[in-house]
């Protein structure tokens, strides 16, 4: 069955427009810069022939001359006394948590270079988040501080930092004032327990916990609801149908990478080869990760999220509360209404979830899921997730506190409220009036900067500690490397100032765990060193029943509503990328792609296509956004299919003044856009915009390469694949004859090939920056992804779609029959961008696909890249001269060029230009030097590390013995790698799925990796 669908990657795609026709018929984007090479050797292209063969010669004899000097010399220091478990070029392996995920960290010589999910952590045992991949980039920043600092004197010793701290405290004591300890929250039992003796020591200590990006909305509802100050477990495995009203939980949400394993359980391969698959509804005001997933997403504004739901909330139980109405959005209302019959269909078996941090919504949300049963299915109360336990309104006290003169003393412990609150300046002139202000940051940033001391504290992978993500699941951290610089612990610092009897903190982890959590599983210390987590019996999920009255939260909901119905609606979310901004200064992530947008290294202002054209604004244009509060900021505009009409949206995590060389300001700020109202933060308000003028190129990597509208995704309906398994793949029709060029070769040993599963995969762009971290690959900054030159060696396509069938009405609206995706003219623009708003979009991991025939072989005049006998396309670096024929001929458009050292550059201080950072670098993996061509490897490295172990250890090599950076990155088990020799492989299985088919196959290049069709569960199950 032919696809329906058109698909595009952008606008400017959808719109041919001059510049991307430009852009994509050259072969290269960026000439060779020959004239600069040949002016730094003194030479120009005009240069005499003459004047050439002096300068020739002269270099010849130079070099000459250069060859018989002394070769600079590199001293090799030996172990005098070798540490046992350290044996040069084998890793070494450790257990540690990240955000409360246990990991396993490898090393090589005693450095960290990269983290993965520990597979004995339950819950957090498939893949990570893109940030626990990128935080060993965290650990060799240059931009941190080299040791404690006292009053800006930056050389000052701990005894002295001691000696005052424990002096302001015994003042602070006896003036019987207020200490206050603030931090984000803490899941950590040894640390907990650290703030318990601080404060039995000064019993005028508080613990204040908020979060940037505040769940204290979902904490109180459930007080409210149920008396459980908590955030529920969510159980997205467990339910056949979820509705979401704005929360991103494929990425940004409580637990991304947990709820992405979860989600995808019910809909990848195996759960449809076994007939079953989620339903899953979106309504949103911007376009979000799991928007993008979802099988039916309708935009919705921000004021009419709250109608929704009562409308939800009426149709399910048949109550007639107030404000059920959507007359602005009859998509909706009738959406609404489908998806509450859905619901009643599916009880026991569904889960209704909101973004919002109102704590009234939430109410309204915990009496919906009442109604449905979802209390002790997909939702359980009674073992909760205990990563958030922030409190808006303590928060707010305590800036109260300060400003009437009772505090004496402020600790800030992982929280940087100079930069993350609303109201900066406000806390900031609250703060100058504490007496004693310390922060255990490891840098100046925004908070440090306005305090007495900072007692720098230890990288995560320096540190002893543990972790607590849910109830019954504990973790340990312990270090991989001694400490960098001069730093110490935080507890520890506590634990000094607070006179405790044990002032070493990894005694008093240990002691806490020997005492309080090892007898609860009957181990030992050694035993969690080596398991690292240790997860207890899980308690039986309770059937909560909601029995308030909602009469009380109806009227808030509703004024929340109109107060947001006025202006622009602006909402701000955390970037996928950046989340909340704390890792600022990350190279890695800096450079990510937004799954959505592909922008990289800035923010935004999101405004839909149709939106846009009735404000006069086009993309990139630089607008001036002025909130209620008076806070403007400029930012430029990204036109955004599926924006709900009328509102906008801009990302938190930037704005960032005082981070480090890499991310002090890019982007700007949008955390003053956040409101606190009724005890919580908020994180939708209204706008007006002015243009300034001004434009500013956002760097995307989007349409950097295109497919020019070739058959390159494949979809199908749940329904049609229920009939025919092979629908949508192409598999289910006879295929043209294929004539090859080439004699066809055995690989009798290995045939390393690979599967990835569109619909599983959600975009979130982990992998990227696992490869990234495992391959050393160089961050290239905003200028040269500008260009077209990032170096990713995997990217993910993101690809928009909607029916043929509805475009066709806008184009014999405007006498055009059937002319194209490339065919829109101005007259139809118009009409196209009603379509604009309901987009479907799907996520397309592209790597090199490692071709039998592969047309970058056959061009390669030094035969730099060749074919190995187990299916691999190699790269040998030393013989590639770089004549870039290999990209032009490469269909795929996945190889980089090395435009510079940029390892080595000045113009590159912002990743790896000093040798301190580039302690991060994988020894098993060649940096590459300019000149020379690069592309995915296929991880080569951990081929080759795998055979050398089934060797070693005198075995054949297994399935799952060998897996790539990328898919061991993914929660999703999107990427599937193996031998296709094996026949009972996981690979060799997959690729034999109806659903396997090859991008571009029709030119016969013969691709070693398979996609598996896009499967969308959009028919209702709802009888007429």
């Amino acid at each position: 069955m032919e696809s329906n669908k058109k698909y595009w990657k952008g606008l400017e795609e959808y719109k041919n427009t001059p510049d991307f026709v430009e852009n994509n018929k050259n072969e290269f984007a960026e000439p060779l810069p020959i004239e600069d090479v040949l002016n730094e050797a003194g030479l120009s292209t005009v240069t005499p022939r003459r004047d050439f063969l002096k300068a020739l010669g002269f270099g010849l004899g130079a070099v000459t001359l250069a060859a018989c000097q002394t070769a600079p010399v590199h001293k090799s220091i030996p172990y005098v006394i070798r540490p046992e478990e350290v044996v040069p070029g084998i890793p070494n392996y450790y257990v540690s948590s990240f955000n409360g995920q246990s990991v396993l960290v490898k090393t090589r010589e005693g450095r960290p270079i990269k983290i993965d999910a520990n597979p004995n952590s339950g819950v957090f045992s498939t893949g990570t988040d893109a940030q626990a991949q990128a935080s060993v980039l965290d650990l060799y920043d240059v931009s941190k501080l080299h040791g404690p600092v006292l009053k800006d004197d930056e050389k000052v010793a701990w005894a002295k930092i001691d000696e005052f701290v424990k002096g302001e405290l015994n003042k602070a004591q006896a003036s019987g004032k207020k200490i206050r300890l603030v931090s984000s929250s803490v899941n950590s039992p040894s640390t907990k327990a650290v703030i318990a003796d601080f404060t039995t020591a000064y019993p005028n200590t508080k613990h204040v916990q908020y979060d940037a990006v505040s769940y204290t909305g979902i904490i109180k509802a459930n007080e409210n609801s149920f008396g459980k100050a908590v955030v529920p477990q969510y159980r997205f495995d467990k339910a056949d149908l979820i509705v979401s009203f704005g929360a991103d939980f494929l990425s940004t949400w409580i637990s991304g990478e947990e709820f992405t394993s979860q989600y995808v359980a019910n809909r990848n391969h195996k759960s449809l080869k076994a007939g079953k698959m989620s339903r899953h509804f979106q309504f949103e005001a911007g376009m979000s990760v799991t928007g993008t997933n979802a099988d039916t997403r309708v935009p919705v504004k921000l004021s009419e999220e709250g109608p929704a739901l009562i409308t939800l909330y009426n149709t399910i139980t048949g109550n007639n509360l107030a404000g059920a109405a959507l007359p602005n959005n009859v998509t909706a209302d009738k959406a609404i209404k489908l998806v509450a019959k859905e619901l009643l269909q599916n009880k026991g078996k569904a889960l209704v979830v909101s973004g919002s941090n109102d704590v009234s919504t939430q109410i309204l949300v915990n009496a919906i899921n009442s109604a449905i049963g979802s209390y002790g299915t997909t939702i359980d109360l009674d073992n909760p997730c205990k990563r958030y336990a922030g409190n808006d309104a303590e928060f707010a006290e305590f800036i109260n506190e300060m400003n009437r003169g009772e505090v004496a003393a402020v600790f800030i412990l992982n929280a940087n409220p100079g930069y993350d609150v609303a109201n900066t300046k406000a806390f900031a002139d609250a703060l100058a009036k504490v007496a004693l202000k310390v922060s255990f940051s490891d840098r100046k940033d925004e908070t440090s900067s306005l305090c007495d001391v900072i007692a720098v504290n230890h990288n995560y992978l320096e540190s002893w500690g543990d972790a607590s993500a849910y109830e019954g699941n504990y973790s340990i951290i312990q270090p991989t490397i001694n400490p960098v610089f001069n730093t110490r612990q935080a507890e520890e610092s506590l634990l000094i100032w607070s006179d405790n009897a044990v002032k070493d903190y990894f005694q008093y982890v240990r002691n806490n765990w020997e005492k309080n959590i090892l007898p609860l599983f009957g181990k030992t210390w050694k035993e969690v060193l080596q398991t690292g987590v240790f997860i207890a019996a899980a308690k039986p999920a309770g059937a909560y029943n909601f029995n308030l009255s909602l009469a009380a939260v109806i009227p808030t909901i509703l004024n929340n509503s109109k107060s947001l119905a006025k202006d622009i609606e602006l909402q701000v979310y955390e970037s996928a990328a950046m989340r909340d901004g704390r890792h600022g200064n990350n190279a890695f992530l800096l450079e990510l792609p937004d799954p959505v947008s592909k922008v990289t290294w800035d923010n935004y202002i999101a405004i839909a296509p149709k939106f846009a054209e009735k404000l006069g604004y086009k993309e990139f244009d630089i607008v001036s956004v002025k909130a209620a509060n008076g806070y403007t900021v400029d930012l430029p505009v990204l036109i955004q299919p599926g924006q709900a009409q009328g509102t906008a949206s801009i990302a938190l995590g930037f704005g960032r003044t005082m981070t480090g060389k890499a991310g002090n300001n890019v982007g700007k700020n949008a955390y003053p856009f956040v409101s606190f109202s009724n005890g919580t933060s908020k994180y939708a308000t209204t706008v007006q915009l002015t243009g300034t003028g001004r434009r500013e190129e956002l760097a995307q990597t989007q349409t950097h390469h295109s497919f020019e509208g070739r058959n390159i995704i494949r979809e199908a309906t749940f329904t049609e694949y229920k009939k025919n398994p092979a629908a949508g793949s192409g598999n289910d029709h006879a295929k043209h004859k294929t004539y090859d060029l080439w004699p066809e070769y055995e690989k009798p040993g290995n045939n390393w090939v690979m599967a990835i599963d569109l619909n599983a995969c959600t975009g979130c762009g982990s992998c990227i920056v696992a490869c990234n971290v495992e391959n050393n690959i160089p961050v290239v900054g905003k200028d040269e992804v500008r260009k077209r030159r990032e170096m990713h060696w995997i990217r993910i396509d993101r690809y928009y779609s909607f029916n043929v069938e509805a475009d066709a009405h806008a184009d014999a609206a405007h006498g055009d029959h059937g002319t194209g995706i490339n065919a829109v003219t101005k007259e139809k623009e118009i009409a196209h961008l009603d379509n604009l708003d309901n987009v479907s979009v799907v996520h397309q991991p592209m790597l090199c696909q490692h071709c039998d025939h592969a047309p970058c072989e056959t061009v390669c005049p030094v035969l730099a890249t060749v074919h190995s006998s187990d299916g691999l396309n190699h790269m040998a670096y030393n013989r590639c001269v770089g004549t870039r024929y290999c990209a032009n001929n490469c269909p795929y458009k996945v190889r980089r060029f090395n435009w510079f050292n940029y390892w080595n550059d000045s113009r590159f201080d912002n990743y790896l230009n000093n040798e301190f950072t580039q302690l991060v670098l994988n020894p098993d993996v060649t940096a590459r030097s300019r000149g020379v061509m690069e592309k995915c490897s296929m991880c080569i490295q951990r081929i080759q590390a795998g055979k050398l172990t089934a060797k070693m250890e005198k075995r054949p090599l297994k399935d799952g013995d060998i897996k790539m950076a990328c898919q061991q990155a993914c929660s999703a088990n999107a990427i599937i790698f193996g031998d296709a020799n094996d026949p009972e492989s996981e690979v060799s299985k997959a690729l034999r799925s109806e659903r396997i088919y090859y991008v571009l196959e029709e030119i016969n290049v013969q691709p070693g990796i398979g996609y598996m069709t896009k499967i969308r569960n959009t028919d209702t199950t709802v009888q007429a």
